[in-house]
């Protein structure tokens, strides 16, 4: 379950959001973005679980933007 988080914890939790609301937007399953950023599924789904804090690489942000053709900053823009 979820426990106290520090500010950055929270950020990650809101990225693993954006990147899930991009993937739906774009018609992709997990499985489908995790092959074409090449991570595996599994760590996608850490990544997109509110419940769980996974950190991502700057690679794997750039690869997704690239993927839902929209600028990264759009990633990290948590005020929309």
């Amino acid at each position: 379950m979820v426990e106290s988080h520090d500010h950055n914890d929270i950020r990650y939790i809101k990225l693993g959001l954006k990147i899930a609301y991009y993937r739906k937007m774009s018609g992709l399953t997990q499985e489908q973005l995790a092959e074409r950023i090449g991570i595996n599924s599994r760590y996608l789904s850490q990544v997109e679980s509110p419940t769980f804090v996974q950190p991502i690489s700057l690679k794997t942000l750039f690869a997704a933007a690239d993927i839902f053709q929209i600028p990264p900053y759009k990633l990290l823009n948590f005020d929309e």
